[in-house]
């Protein structure tokens, strides 16, 4: 990749700010990353408040990481991530519907947040001309007039400490949802920023636990909310023989509750007999950690007339999606991969080539996850025709999936980003999907016993 710039700042050290500065750090002399927390800690940060929940890097995602960083699967895999076949060591059961498990192609790479994060962090500082600049707040953009941001103006977290001014060609919002590029534009006469929102609501809680040795419940379990039942949890294994259990619900009513009987009780609810038995046997880690998501968010900087040259957004700053499904980390590769398209022709209209190329990568994810937000009743937004029957289908394949594993690895290939939801179909998928479903549903946990003391 050609220099295209002196020097750019990335705004946000979570993993789209880091894959941001390692695409930026082939175009620019010099890449800035700045951050409000201290980053080398190997911990989870304030900052990334999702950090302690279970993480699944989709197959997509996973692809770009290693396109990025080459060999950063050996090394993660040699820092203790459990290495996975999804087709046999996961178990799904979505929209009610236990999913047949078979050998797949692809191998999952299961890490905790704090540990991937760790990993590319180190691979990024070791970059030419890659430096952070952390414990420090953004508290504004430099502006060389309306048509063009010069830099970003930061103050020091520790007392005493005075603002500075650093001046930039580029500068790169990844400060997750707390971002405040559209409002910073709107003081500068830009704007407002077109968004699209639907509310949740959500609240998770996790805690880390280690299974007894003798669970034999494969390497992630994956139960997904369905009409009726706005709950869902992953329980997914990573380094340090270690898994992240993790719950979560829909609005107040359902959210999970972070003292042990509680907490116990919901996973109990919605865990598979077999899974919850090795989960009250369970070791407990540490403490239960909770986390509220408000709703899911669009920015739609590509329908604004006037951008200023020289700032970019990327990460949950442009969009966030519901947790659940798994597709921040991956869209933020995705988006990654765009902007390297782009500085790949040039400096001369950057701004707006990225937010109309970003904006085309985000349109499968976000439509996917917003059609499953609104299959819950409890998610208030329009459903039109359209939403309606492509819901209604995503559950005849997931009841075919159940019975199918052709149409099983087929949709596992669509919902990790490998193949568009067209591939959902396919003659030959519409015609299974469509025949007699049966009885495909999951049963519902039987009741059990509860265990007393000797």
């Amino acid at each position: 990749m050609r220099s295209i710039g002196e020097h750019a700042v990335v705004l946000g050290a979570g993993m789209a700010g880091l894959l941001a500065a390692r695409t930026l750090a082939g175009a620019y002399e010099r890449v800035t990353i700045v951050e409000r927390d201290e980053v080398r800690t190997g911990r989870a940060r304030k900052g990334v408040p999702q950090g302690k929940h279970a993480h699944i890097l989709l197959p997509r995602g996973q692809r770009i990481l290693e396109e990025l960083f080459p060999g950063v699967e050996r090394e993660l895999i040699g820092g203790g991530a459990v290495v996975a076949d999804p087709g046999v060591d996961h178990r799904f059961t979505l929209g009610g519907h236990v999913l047949a498990r078979r050998p797949g192609a692809e191998r999952a790479i299961q890490a905790s947040r704090p540990f991937l994060e760790q990993v590319v962090r180190d691979r990024v500082s070791a970059l030419p001309g890659v430096r952070f600049a952390d414990g420090r707040d953004v508290v504004g953009l430099l502006t060389g007039g309306p048509a063009r941001i010069t830099g970003v103006e930061v103050m020091p977290r520790h007392v005493g400490g005075a603002a500075e001014e650093i001046h930039a060609d580029l500068v790169v919002d990844a400060m997750g949802r707390s971002g405040r590029t559209r409002y910073w534009l709107e003081r500068l006469g830009h704007g407002p920023v077109p968004q699209e929102e639907i509310r949740l609501g959500v609240g998770y809680a996790t805690r880390p636990i280690r299974l007894p040795l003798d669970a034999r419940v494969g390497r992630a379990v994956v139960v997904g909310p369905r009409p009726g039942q706005p709950k869902g949890m992953a329980m997914v294994a990573v380094e340090g023989d270690r898994y992240l259990l993790t719950v979560a619900g829909l609005d107040a009513a359902n959210r999970p509750p972070t003292d042990e009987d509680g907490f116990r009780s919901y996973v109990r609810d919605l865990a598979p007999p077999d899974v919850f038995e090795a989960i009250d046997a369970a070791e407990p880690l540490d403490g239960v950690a909770a986390h509220r998501y408000s709703s899911d968010l669009r920015n739609h900087y590509q329908r604004m007339k006037g951008l200023p040259d020289g700032l970019l957004v990327t990460g949950d700053a442009l969009c966030s999606f519901n947790p659940v499904y798994a597709q921040g980390m991956t869209v933020a590769c995705l988006e990654a991969e765009v902007l390297r398209d782009c500085l790949d022709e040039g400096r001369r209209g950057l701004t707006r080539r990225y937010f109309r190329a970003a904006a085309k990568a985000l349109n499968v994810p976000w439509r996917m996850a917003v059609a499953a937000d609104l299959a819950m009743p409890e998610v208030e937004g329009h459903r039109g025709p359209a939403v309606r029957v492509m819901n209604a289908y995503v559950d005849r394949v997931q009841a075919a999936a159940a019975r199918d594993t052709g149409i099983a690895e087929q949709f596992f290939r669509v919902i990790g980003l490998l193949d568009p939801p067209p591939a959902l179909m396919r003659p030959s998928i519409v015609t299974r999907a469509l025949l007699p479903a049966g009885r495909d549903r999951a049963p519902r946990p039987a009741a059990r016993k509860e265990r007393t003391a000797a």
